[in-house]
């Protein structure tokens, strides 16, 4: 088996070419998916992350539904609510695969990964893709669960590049206290994928015809996924799109795809004005201690390659 991953998603798009990833290639072994509240509410978020595992023959892959609301707010930073439609997801509430046949599990997601975490013999890489509610509530239960976790890989945070507001990424700025909370507990290798990585890996519309030829369900799927990605971004990346999340899955395969900095890192909590900022220190002659291996840049070619081989794949 590959190497034992755990993904946590709010998942529009991007969070569900990152779940086939992990699901489909033969270097991981996908142990569950947990749900949290983001680009769509979490019972959304849940729906559609179980019809992306049926969709690619991977139901047997367990869901665990999440925390629906930022751990120290019950609306967003910016005044909009958990419990409402959000725009932030160039789809929108369902994805256009069908419904899924199955249930997420009882267990709910910060039950499961302190269990999962507390009970494993082996190492486990955690892969939060959206805001980070569900991890900082687990670290709340149990701190010493960070210990049994042997990479935590979040995609979030920027240096140069924002987009919910002019200088936050969405996931940060979505629970801004939750993402303090994991840039301050005690992992043993912490790597963020910025925006300012992810928006150096697009995938072209090019990508997107050779996936829909590939005829596989992951192909097919990816390909549509995609397509609303790149019209959403046509007034800024014309003729193709970051799909954001799956760059933190090909890196586990091909660490290679993105490029890092070992760097401090702090989270704006405070100001209304930039709140959810991640504060990158790359200051040569910082005083400050890193606390994460920090992609500004990444490999747009091996990016590409490596979702047309992964999505030729069909569950076995």
């Amino acid at each position: 088996m590959g190497r034992k991953v755990v993904l946590d998603v709010d998942t529009g798009t991007d969070d569900a070419v990152a779940i086939m990833f992990a699901a489909l290639h033969p270097e991981l072994d996908l142990l569950g998916v947990t749900t949290v509240n983001g680009n769509v509410p979490l019972e959304n978020t849940t729906d559609n992350t179980l019809r992306v595992l049926d969709w690619i023959g991977c139901s047997d892959v367990p869901v665990h539904p999440g925390v629906p609301h930022p751990i120290a707010r019950f609306g967003f930073p910016g005044g909009r609510h958990f419990d409402t439609e959000d725009e932030h997801d160039p789809h929108g509430i369902a994805l256009p695969i069908p419904a899924p046949r199955t249930a997420a599990r009882d267990t709910g997601a910060v039950e499961y990964l302190v269990e999962t975490l507390r009970a494993t013999t082996e190492p486990i890489t955690l892969v939060p893709v959206g805001p980070l509610s569900n991890v900082a509530t687990a670290l709340a239960v149990d701190p010493t669960v960070a210990g049994a976790v042997e990479e935590l890989v979040v995609m979030g945070g920027s240096h140069a590049v924002a987009n919910v507001t002019a200088s936050a990424e969405f996931n940060i700025w979505a629970d801004p206290e939750a993402a303090n909370v994991v840039l301050s507990a005690d992992f043993a290798r912490r790597t963020l994928v910025t925006l300012d990585a992810t928006h150096r890996a697009l995938v072209p519309r090019r990508t997107c015809d050779a996936l829909e030829s590939l005829g596989t369900p992951a192909g097919t799927a990816a390909a549509r996924f995609i397509s609303h990605r790149i019209k959403a971004y046509e007034q800024t990346t014309a003729g193709a799109a970051p799909v954001h999340d799956v760059v933190c899955t090909a890196y586990l395969v091909a660490p290679e795809v993105i490029s890092t900095q070992h760097l401090p890192v702090a989270v704006e909590t405070a100001s209304p004005l930039t709140v959810g900022r991640t504060v990158i220190d790359t200051r040569p002659a910082t005083k400050a201690e890193p606390n994460a291996h920090v992609a500004l840049d990444a490999d747009a070619d091996l990016l590409n390659d490596l979702l047309l081989s992964t999505f030729a794949r069909e569950a076995a």
